[in-house]
């Protein structure tokens, strides 16, 4: 969650979210809370900013929630192709508009083939009760339904899941595997990593399944 490249100082700073994200050399990065022509972030295209100065070749922007002027949402930035976008609408009754962003990749595996991976990017509610109803509703997707499921795929993003109780729908109910547990005094927790200047909780999270190797 980049909090529209504004920091704990309330400056404007995409170069320091580049910065961040080189030091990583990832593949694939799963941005949340990324602005699209809003004034406070000089109505820049922030996917675009941040793929072009990290020299991702490959971005799309799933659009949440309007502005008065622009959009915000979640974006996926990528070294392989991106072969399919959707966004799912994971809003619960009258709450803040979420959503999860679903993306279809493309590895290459060999000089004519490709490996599927697909990559469910999201950021749920600050309430329990809405992030359980959030969780289950894309637990039920067509979108994550009518793939198989030995098929490799990433449920990855800011969970805002203090106390770890979607866990277990994920791994006991759902099947996937946590790539963000962490043994602390004999205990699994989530990896802290909120907020990020000195981390008491693990809010973001990585879940997969398939033929992914941790």
């Amino acid at each position: 969650n980049i909090h529209r490249a504004i920091g704990v100082d309330r400056r404007f700073r995409p170069e320091r979210i580049v910065e961040i994200l080189e030091s990583y050399d990832a593949d694939i990065i799963a941005l949340q809370e990324v602005d699209d022509g809003v004034p406070r972030s000089r109505e820049l295209n922030l996917a675009k900013e941040l793929a072009e100065a990290l020299d991702f070749p490959y971005y799309v922007l799933g659009k949440n929630v309007s502005l008065k002027k622009g959009h915000y949402g979640n974006a996926t930035l990528s070294k392989f192709p991106i072969v399919r976008e959707r966004n799912i609408d994971l809003t619960i009754d009258n709450k803040k508009r979420r959503g999860c962003q679903h993306t279809t990749i493309d590895i290459p595996s060999s000089p004519h083939k490709a490996v599927h991976l697909d990559i469910f990017n999201l950021h749920l509610g600050l309430s329990a009760k809405e992030r359980d109803k959030q969780i289950q509703k894309l637990l039920n997707s067509s979108e994550l339904k009518e793939l198989d499921k030995d098929s490799n795929k990433l449920v990855i993003g800011d969970f805002n899941d203090w106390r770890s109780l979607l866990r277990k729908p994920m791994t006991e109910d759902a099947g996937f595997k946590c790539a963000t547990d962490r043994r602390y005094k004999n205990k699994v927790s989530a990896m802290k990593t909120y907020p990020s200047f000195s981390p008491r909780g693990g809010l973001d999270r990585v879940f997969y399944q398939g033929d992914l190797k941790l």
